[in-house]
């Protein structure tokens, strides 16, 4: 085997490999014909004109940009609720769930995380559970900041049922995002940090928990996806304080 300085060279190659794998972040497959199309746009493109052509190679590395999947690392303890979606924390208030979910007319703890177009738009369920309902209901396309864009907007919610309680999931489309995808059916299990679903381009995760659950995230706080910890529904911690810097 090829030596340099006494080390093989096909360990420096290893090496090299290895580092590249670390920098470069897995693609989702729902970003495959939009990066494909892009592709060829940029080469019709920079045939025409060459500013044209960068301007799309731009474009279409933004598009990767969003269509990232990277590897999450999901605390698993009964009654963690991780959070379904990167972005921030925009509302921590009490609300009644969306009528569709079925669940009962009462208030709820609501959480909401606000994904802008920089964010990795992959969602990822928040609990470990069995999905005893889903239902999409189309609406409109309103600043998903907003707090009305949760009975307005169009949405797809899932409601999934654990040991600890029952809560409500829904994925709500923004001013930009027009498609939401979802990869699970009633009746399937989901393990917390599991993908369930995408958003493309921009929009909000509404979590419901029991009213008596304590947040454990504030208003403006970063949220990662399958990471962050927002409430504990076995857990009787008291509210945590916060402080901006």
């Amino acid at each position: 085997m090829p030596r340099r300085n006494g080390a093989p060279v096909q360990d420096d190659a290893m090496s090299i490999i290895d580092s590249a794998r670390k920098v470069l972040v897995p693609i989702h497959k729902e970003g495959y014909r939009y990066i494909a199309i892009a592709a060829v746009a940029t080469l019709i493109l920079a045939l025409i004109w060459d500013p044209l052509g960068w301007i799309a190679a731009i474009i279409t590395a933004w598009i990767c940009y969003f269509f990232r999947d990277p590897p999450r690392v999901t605390p698993i303890r009964d009654g963690l609720v991780v959070s379904p979606a990167d972005g921030t924390v925009s509302m921590v208030t009490v609300a009644e769930p969306p009528p569709e979910l079925s669940m009962a007319p009462q208030q709820m703890l609501r959480i909401s995380v606000f994904m802008n177009v920089f964010d990795c738009h992959v969602n990822r369920s928040p609990v470990t559970g069995r999905v005893v309902r889903q239902v999409y209901t189309p609406g409109l396309f309103l600043n998903a900041e907003l707090d009305k864009a949760s009975d307005d907007n169009e949405r797809n919610g899932l409601v999934i049922e654990t040991p600890a309680a029952t809560i409500g999931v829904v994925q709500i489309a923004g001013l930009v995002a027009r498609r939401i995808v979802s990869f699970v059916k009633e009746g399937e299990t989901l393990g917390a940090g599991d993908r369930f679903g995408l958003i493309r381009f921009g929009s909000r995760l509404d979590i419901y928990l029991p009213a008596d659950t304590v947040a454990l995230v504030d208003v403006g706080q970063t949220a990662v996806a399958g990471e962050t910890v927002l409430a504990d529904l076995r857990s009787d911690e008291p509210q945590r304080l916060f402080r901006g810097s």
